[in-house]
């Protein structure tokens, strides 16, 4: 029977009958059929059903038919072909052999729900653990199974916690037809071409220099200071040797985490050295840090923690004595202008890795930044993306900010997992604390447009006064010591020792 659907018929057919039920769906010239429990709201005035009855099992109904139906905008609606890719044609997907007189079959799931999930609840296929969607008409674009169903960029920018959301659709409503003009307008002919160009030499000029066998072996060596962080239970990052057994990292590891310059009760932390291979074939060896810090720096983002001298090693007893890997205070150098850079650390908490880049000048991060967007320029999310970084304070690095002077930028894949890792100049001497990055979130992945480093320079300074201004007199003693052979360390303990002089005061007559 043919049937105009203006009512609440489809919501209404009983379960026991679904079971059997085949509903194709005819919207313009493509046939499809919809599960018995496709919500009434999502059929559109004028669409035609047809309902017909087969002997055999045809969906798989569970709780759905007692679902509350809501309005077609919290739906997102999608079809299957019911030709699968080349890896389905020898595999059983349907339930029923009804669906194969069909073309498409007609899937819906509440917004923010996964693909996989959508596809499970609507009954006629079989369990599938995995799978990817093609585009019919793009075969070369995926949607994995874990993605989930389209959430309205309104709802998306309305959950970004911004207060220019109006601003953000005023400018979409103006300019979008005029979206692709205005980003090209950010380079004058070829001139984009030419600077990516110009890039990717630079870059090939570092990858090289970072090949050189003499710096990859002095890389390495220096390397076997830089450990994986682990605070239980809440997060990992990376630190690296100081000095004795002395370890650098970022503060904000430990956020909410601290009571004080004391780690809060129950919160354990461990230093994991020479995590250079996968389990289980890496041979690795933790120190447990103390639960007081030396040095505590919100501001500066960093973190001093004191280990434990005694090695330990999961399940195995240690046969000698290991030492703690040499520190890396020696090394300490000013941050260069421009030029390479190296940062070795355990991103996402994995082996260590080391990633050559290059230092991007104050001058020219808002174009790196552009750079890095240009591939959304002709889609509606350029400026949800703007307002995505925006709202996390990009525009103090940026130049005139009010920290543009007090970091390093570069780009780097190594951003979640490797906060306090080491960053190298080309003479590899270490400038920076690797701390973060503007990142903005897909499905499949986290992206960043820019990292950056705190100088350790400014980081050693801000130690060395703490030092001073608590009387910490031993340990003041050891880091001058350490700091013998370096000059530019030197004459920062110099300047602190200077500026604590207080001038005598003269009582006048």
């Amino acid at each position: 029977m043919h049937l105009f659907i203006r009512t609440i018929l489809v919501a209404a057919l009983r379960p026991v009958q679904a079971l059997h039920i085949i509903v194709k769906c005819r919207l313009e010239d493509r046939a499809s059929i919809v599960a018995t429990h496709f919500p009434c709201s999502c059929i559109r005035d004028g669409e035609c059903l047809i309902i017909s009855g087969k002997p055999e099992k045809v969906e798989e109904a569970k709780d759905q038919h007692y679902q509350m139906i809501h309005p077609r905008n919290k739906y997102s609606v999608f079809y299957i072909d019911r030709e699968g890719g080349i890896n389905t044609k020898t595999k059983e997907l349907f339930r029923s052999t009804a669906v194969k007189q069909f073309k498409y079959l007609c899937v819906y799931g509440e917004k923010g729900m996964t693909v996989k999930e959508a596809v499970k609840r609507d009954g006629r296929f079989i369990d599938l653990d995995y799978f990817e969607l093609s585009d019919n008409e793009n075969p070369n674009v995926f949607t994995g199974c874990s993605e989930r169903s389209g959430i309205s960029l309104k709802t998306v920018v309305e959950k970004s916690s911004s207060d220019k959301t109006e601003e953000i659709y005023e400018i979409l409503r103006q300019q979008f037809p005029e979206l692709k003009e205005l980003m090209e307008s950010r380079f004058t002919e070829n001139s984009y071409q030419e600077e990516l160009k110009l890039r990717k030499e630079n870059f090939g000029k570092i990858q090289q220099s970072f090949s050189e066998v003499h710096r990859v072996r002095k890389l390495l060596k220096l390397g076997q200071s830089v450990c994986k962080v682990v605070v239980e239970g809440v997060c990992m990052g990376t630190g690296f040797v100081l000095f004795d057994n002395f370890i650098l990292t970022n503060a904000h590891l430990f956020n909410n985490c601290v009571e004080g310059q004391k780690l809060q009760d129950g919160i354990d932390v461990f230093a994991l050295f020479n995590y250079d291979e996968p389990e289980p074939n890496t041979n690795y060896y933790y120190f447990i840090s103390k639960t007081t810090f030396i040095d505590f720096d919100r501001e500066l983002d960093y973190a001093i923690l004191e280990l434990n001298t005694q090695p330990q090693k999961p399940n195995i007893k240690l046969k000698k004595n290991i030492k703690m890997p040499p520190g890396l205070l020696k090394e300490f150098g000013p941050v260069p202008q421009n030029g390479e850079a190296c940062i070795i650390g355990h991103p996402n908490g994995e082996v260590k890795k080391m990633d050559p880049t290059c230092i991007i000048e104050t001058e020219k991060r808002g174009q790196a930044v552009s750079d890095h967007l240009h591939s959304y320029k002709d889609t509606l999310i350029i400026h949800l993306l703007s307002q995505v970084i925006k709202d996390q304070g990009i525009e103090n690095i940026m130049m005139g900010g009010n920290e543009a002077d007090d970091v390093v930028t570069y780009n780097t894949f190594m951003y979640h997992g490797a906060s306090g890792s080491p960053v190298f100049d080309a003479r590899c001497k270490v400038f920076g604390l690797h701390t973060a990055g503007y990142a903005y979130g897909f499905p499949r992945e986290t992206k960043s447009v820019i990292e950056f480093a705190r100088p350790l320079l400014s980081i050693f300074e801000n130690f060395v006064r703490k030092l001073k201004e608590n009387g910490n007199r031993n340990l003041l003693k050891r880091v001058e010591k350490e700091a013998d052979s370096n000059q530019h360390l030197k004459q920062v303990l110099k300047s602190e020792s200077d500026d604590l002089e207080e001038p005598m005061d003269v009582d006048e007559e």
